[in-house]
């Protein structure tokens, strides 16, 4: 990474968001991840929930000004913590600007409480600010828990913490890594896999001709539609996954290097 991405000490900062809020254990865990991995660490995450808010750029404001909230993280307590009244993206965007301490270089956002797999992550607040960060050009991860129900963090944890170290050492600029994490426990996920978006996401729509005041529009849960190298897929047989992702919805050709092999 270049000196304008580092620390003063050499040290990488990272800022830290999600989209379920800052009170969520997902973004507590990254930071321990990331502080465990190295990283100078900030948190900005909203101060409630802000999920599906894409890449949108609003806050709460009073008087031109973005609403913080200083907060401290179980066992984080010397880490700047800050909740915003604020969507992930506009976080994020703030952040590349110098809000919350020197700009980072490297942005990690999560671990979402559910999947963030397929063409879908376009609506997605945790993607959002992944995307924000890497339109500016910086590396960024996602990380997701892929059960909306989600049980295992401290699988999640484990997954977070290999997956971010195998990244540090070949970080591409301006992509985006979307890693999702199977809610099972540690010992029944396969390993680290690179996957395809899958077509639709966890669910396909169906939108109908307009009635009489209304339009009608199903979901159904996606089954043989996916193909067997997709992160829907593959995450269904106990893959955590890890896909590239530049723009919306276009996979990368960049070379990402081998992923640790084996299960955990």
């Amino acid at each position: 990474m270049s000196a304008a991405t580092a620390a003063d000490n050499g040290v990488m900062r990272a800022l830290i968001t999600n989209d379920d809020g800052i009170d969520s254990p997902g973004v507590r865990i990254l930071a321990q991840v990331a502080v465990a991995a190295g990283l100078d660490v900030t948190v900005a995450a909203p101060n409630g929930e802000r999920s599906g808010t894409s890449a949108m750029m609003s806050a709460l404001e009073a008087g031109g000004k973005l609403l913080v909230e200083e907060r401290k993280l179980d066992g984080l307590e010397d880490v700047p913590t800050v909740a915003v009244q604020a969507t992930p993206a506009m976080i994020a965007f703030v952040g590349l600007h110098g809000g919350f301490g020197e700009r980072p270089g490297i942005i990690l956002a999560g671990i979402n409480r559910g999947p963030n797999l397929g063409r879908a992550i376009l609506h997605s607040g945790t993607v959002g600010a992944a995307l924000t960060g890497a339109s500016a050009g910086l590396p960024t991860m996602a990380f997701s828990l892929a059960r909306d129900a989600a049980v295992h963090w401290d699988t999640a944890e484990q997954v977070a913490a290999r997956a971010l170290d195998w990244y540090l050492g070949r970080a591409v600029p301006g992509v985006v890594i979307n890693v999702n994490v199977p809610d099972r426990t540690l010992d029944q996920v396969q390993g680290l896999r690179a996957a395809r978006l899958t077509a639709y996401g966890a669910a396909k729509v169906t939108v109908g001709e307009r009635q009489d005041g209304y339009v009608p529009v199903t979901f159904a849960q996606v089954d043989d539609q996916v193909t067997a190298d997709s992160d829907w897929a593959l995450v269904r047989e106990g893959w955590a996954t890890v896909t590239a992702v530049h723009g919306i919805g276009e996979t990368t050709e960049v070379d990402l290097g081998t992923l640790p092999a084996g299960g955990f």
